[in-house]
């Protein structure tokens, strides 16, 4: 192809065109870079929908185990202890604590080196290495091997526990995010309140390491099945396609539109690694996301240290007294009938020909903050010592409402920040994870506490206090909202960098 230096400027112009045209891409209105056409089938949002579909369940299942273990050592902290001999806040930071701490750590990290360099390999390094940490925290008998296998395991923990957004941000439109957005949630919530359950089963039968050794054995396994799994990074993807087609042609000068491109490790550093704690420090809408998804995020945390001892006081046994969290699971579920409600609303919207906003996708956090204020009033007020003589249904069906809200208030602003950051949602969730994980930390330390010295009923109705304010965000959000993102200038770049990507294919 290198004889086109010596045609016509105009037929050599047709020539790139004729192998833009067979390769599905395009220029750029300003001819400077080449970007995706439309109908681009190497586009992940174009693939089909059964390769979609087994990467996003393989991820998706990956971030509910890990979730699963994260709160699986809550339990193992209670056995672990007397083994070890130390106390029950010190056992609780150890397995618990130090896990989340490892997975804030990661999650300054791993988003921007995956917006950057693709998202494949790190799923299957972090799946391997969390194996094998899993190993080390049950093979040896060591404090020092538990504080290392359980930060390294949290610090892995957290590529699925974030970068798994980026993922369906680059796979899924608009309309269908709302959907993964919400599976995603609702699955890795349930790892939440599973995590206590399982660990409590396998503890009691094969003692706390064999909690340890399954979690090696199901993460070693998923390993192998990421393997068959694609690149989903469009930016890296087209960078690839660009570099074939200049090698085809011998074009040296065709040049792929790459805003994630870094030049060298100290741009990396400087804008990609920082990128979540600016988004966070300076974009108001990614702050009270970040706090809000928090609070509802540690919630669950502190509850695998508060509600044993609280339904143990109304005749549970230690074994049984963390089957209350199926309660949680049970609302979890029922944030399908919001998404039910949502396709219908925006559905509306695009028959009137409404473009689609993110804040049209608000019903849920609507709906689930007074939800979750209600559900802390009642278990407030339903639970011993106050109210004594109850039957244990009554609390439990409070844990349904905040269940429900929960997942609410993580999935919908999980959507809220996908659709407002798009091609930066990653690092628009690594700033929530920053605060989720530290919170999530804080709060199993200073349950028992909390719960022992206000009293549980105390103890409840101060969480129940706190959220009660939270009611008065979402009418702000969905008053102030696109006034917000129309002042951003993360939120209008992303925008700008998927639609000059040639691929806007949001529709509702």
């Amino acid at each position: 192809m290198s004889i086109l230096l010596g045609q016509p400027h105009t037929e050599a112009q047709d020539h790139v065109q004729f192998l833009l045209d067979e390769h599905h891409l395009e220029y750029t209105p300003d001819h400077g870079f080449i970007r995706w056409s439309a109908s681009n089938p190497q586009h992940p949002r174009n693939w089909l929908p059964a390769r979609k579909m087994y990467d996003t369940s393989l991820i998706i299942f990956l971030d509910l185990f890990t979730t699963c273990v994260s709160t699986a050592g809550s339990t193992a902290a209670d056995y672990a202890r007397h083994e070890f001999g130390i106390g029950n806040t010190l056992a609780i930071f150890l397995f618990v604590s130090v896990s989340l701490l490892g997975q804030m750590v990661g999650g300054i990290v791993f988003p921007a080196w995956s917006e950057a360099f693709g998202r494949k390999k790190l799923y299957i390094l972090s799946t391997v290495l969390f194996s094998v940490f899993c190993v080390i925290t049950a093979a040896i008998r060591s404090l020092a091997a538990v504080t290392v296998g359980r930060f390294f395991c949290g610090f892995l923990s957290a590529i699925p526990a974030i970068v798994v957004a980026g993922s369906i941000e680059d796979m899924y439109n608009s309309k269908d995010r709302v959907w993964m957005i919400f599976l995603w949630a609702i699955v890795a919530n349930m790892g939440l309140a599973l995590g206590p359950i399982m660990s409590v089963y396998i503890t009691a039968y094969w003692g706390w390491r064999a909690v340890f050794y399954v979690a090696a054995v199901v993460t070693g396994t998923i390993t192998l099945l990421l393997f068959a799994m694609r690149e989903s990074r469009p930016s890296l993807l087209l960078e690839r396609e660009v570099a074939k087609l200049r090698t085809t042609s011998g074009l040296s000068h065709l040049q792929a539109l790459n805003p994630d491109h870094t030049p060298n490790l100290p741009t990396f550093i400087r804008i990609s690694l920082f990128r979540p704690i600016q988004l966070f420090c300076t974009e108001p809408i990614v702050f009270m996301v970040a706090t809000m998804s928090a609070v509802a995020f540690a919630l669950i945390y502190l509850f695998t240290e508060a509600l044993p001892p609280i339904y143990q006081s109304m005749g549970f046994s230690a074994t049984t007294s963390n089957l209350p969290f199926l309660a949680i699971c049970i609302g979890l579920l029922a944030g399908l009938l919001t998404r039910l409600q949502d396709h219908r609303i925006l559905t509306r919207y695009a028959a009137q020909g409404i473009p689609p906003q993110p804040e049209h996708k608000l019903l849920g956090f609507s709906i689930g903050a007074p939800v979750l204020a209600a559900g802390l009033w009642w278990f407030a007020w339903t639970i011993p010592p106050r109210v004594p003589d109850i039957s244990w249904e009554v609390p439990t069906a409070a844990l349904i409402l905040i269940g429900y809200a929960v997942n609410e208030f993580d999935s919908v602003l999980a959507g809220y920040l996908a659709d407002s950051y798009r091609g930066y949602a990653a690092s628009g969730f690594a700033a929530v994870a920053l605060l989720r994980s530290s919170m999530s930390a804080a709060f199993p330390l200073f349950a028992t506490q909390l719960f022992d010295g206000l009293g549980a009923n105390v103890a409840a109705s101060v969480l129940a206090a706190f959220a009660t304010l939270f009611c008065v965000i979402p009418p702000l959000f969905g008053k102030y909202g696109q006034g917000i993102r129309a002042r951003s200038r993360f939120a209008k770049y992303s925008l700008q960098v998927e639609r000059e990507g040639g691929i806007d294919k949001d529709g509702y």
